[in-house]
């Protein structure tokens, strides 16, 4: 009895702290949206490009911020006030000294890509708003444990739309890259200042050897993976900003963000809930089985035609937003992203699952081998294909899901392609109908519409009356105790 009210418990959390995520991502995703196109209409793509390179060597630093003991906080049964203190104090540490060399730094760093002024000052507010970050890292895990993330969310919340409205106010301004400068530093105040508020935690320093040992187990590996999607993902984008260029840079940026939007705002959510659910269910095996595969339906479900779609809309809206046009480069570059997005999306939750279970030593193999076959292949494939290369690269990095999905059923055996053959022929039927329905109304905005509106339409008749799936009472059946 205590363990079905345990159960209950965590599904009703689960549920709001899934749907508190998804309100988020949509609601930052329509800020973001607007601030793109903004920002991507004032800006060339080679100002775009310098954006992009500067937030990936922030990005270099923060691996370096943490070695797996927030995570280990986090997928812990119990976690001691010793076992906070001391991932405080160690975290603490490392962040002020990487911001220390991180300002030696800086002329280094505007020498080596040739930076503007404009592009150092962001340089320097990403490093302040680096340290910021850093003390909200206990607040998060406070609430994270309680699967308490609606709380995060409301700071998420109130963190997008300072960003992203200052961003375009400052962009229409003519501030150019000072609009990203200004903008990162308001959102990482603001943020640090709200979190304490919701999640109040009193810094307390101290290092428990008992504890670290402890955390460290699991955090190494842990964050050994994360360290090597560091050389996987943003060392690489350092290495094309110097060999390609900041403008072609700024067409794979562009390609990738948009091919990506329905996993970050889709799949992004699910996992930063499932790690702390499956961490907690991670004795039982059956229950978890059934949380994989319901998460497998509903991810592909939503997942897929939001992948399709983008793909097939994205040519007619390049045409249709005036001074847009410059981005149809990059097209090619979004299809090849696209197919990426669509594989990569099912090793995300099974790397979660292995890591919930404590196998993160496991993870970190398959991480290991996507970042040597990235380095391989990348400046292998630059070489031939010029800004080609990168999104190629990562097209046959992620044709590997098929190796995690083998791995995770080891411990786990749930049943995969039960779970997501309707939802995925139900996409191709709807990619067929919108591709002949745009081929009537090009480059138009009511073609736009009229080809998203039958694409969906079509996709929900083939799931409702071909493979009997219907959508509401699907959602009724999770609602459900």
């Amino acid at each position: 009895m205590e363990k079905d009210k345990l159960y209950s418990e965590i599904k009703h959390n689960s549920i709001v702290s899934t749907l508190s995520l998804f309100f988020q991502s949509g609601y930052s995703a329509m800020l973001g949206l607007v601030a793109n196109l903004v920002v991507t209409i004032l800006l060339s793509p080679a100002i775009f490009g310098m954006y992009i390179t500067v937030m990936s060597l922030i990005s270099v630093l923060n691996y370096f911020s943490d070695i797996g003991l927030a995570a280990s906080l986090v997928q812990k049964k119990e976690a001691s006030q010793n076992d906070f203190s001391t991932t405080f104090t160690v975290q603490q540490a490392l962040v002020v000294f990487i911001v220390f060399i991180g300002f030696l730094g800086t002329e280094f760093v505007r020498s080596f890509y040739k930076l503007p002024p404009e592009a150092i000052y962001l340089y320097w507010a990403l490093l302040v708003s680096f340290f910021t970050s850093s003390l909200k890292t206990i607040p998060s895990i406070l609430l994270e444990r309680k699967i308490a993330f609606q709380k995060i969310v409301l700071v998420q919340i109130i963190e997008s739309t300072v960003f992203y409205i200052s961003i375009i106010s400052l962009a229409i301004l003519k501030f150019g890259l000072t609009s990203f400068t200004i903008a990162v530093l308001l959102r990482s105040i603001t943020g640090l200042i709200l979190i304490y508020i919701i999640s109040p935690w009193k810094p307390k320093f101290g290092v428990s050897k008992p504890s670290l040992k402890e955390l460290l187990s699991f955090g190494v590996p842990f964050q050994a993976s994360s360290f090597l999607a560091l050389f996987k993902d943003d060392l690489i984008t350092l290495f094309l900003g110097k060999v390609v260029g900041f403008e072609a840079v700024g067409y794979i940026g562009w390609a990738k963000k948009w091919a990506e939007a329905p996993i970050r705002i889709i799949m992004d959510n699910i996992t930063k809930v499932l790690f702390p659910v499956l961490s907690r269910l991670q004795n039982d095996k059956e229950k978890v089985k059934q949380l994989i595969e319901k998460i497998m339906f509903y991810q592909t479900a939503l997942l897929t035609p939001s992948i399709l779609g983008l793909g097939i809309l994205m040519d007619d809206v390049i045409h249709v937003i005036p001074k847009y046009s410059k981005w149809v480069p990059a097209l090619p570059l979004l299809y090849i992203f696209c197919i990426s997005a669509f594989f990569a999306s099912f090793s995300s939750p099974l790397i979660n699952l292995i890591n919930s279970l404590g196998k993160a030593k496991i993870s970190f193999i398959f991480m290991f081998i996507w970042t040597i076959i990235t380095w391989i292949l990348t400046p292998l494939l630059t070489h031939y294909y010029g800004y080609y290369g990168f999104p190629l690269t990562v097209m046959i990095v992620s044709l590997s899901s098929i190796f995690v999905v083998k791995k995770a059923q080891e411990f786990v055996p749930f049943h995969i392609f039960a779970s997501i053959y309707k939802p995925f022929f139900s996409s191709l039927a709807m990619a067929v109908v919108m591709i002949l329905v745009k081929q009537l109304f090009p480059h138009t905005l009511y073609g736009i519409v009229l080809t998203g509106l039958s694409g969906s339409v079509t996709y929900l008749l083939v799931l409702m009356y071909i493979f009997k799936i219907n959508i509401m009472n699907e959602l009724v059946l999770l609602f459900k105790k």
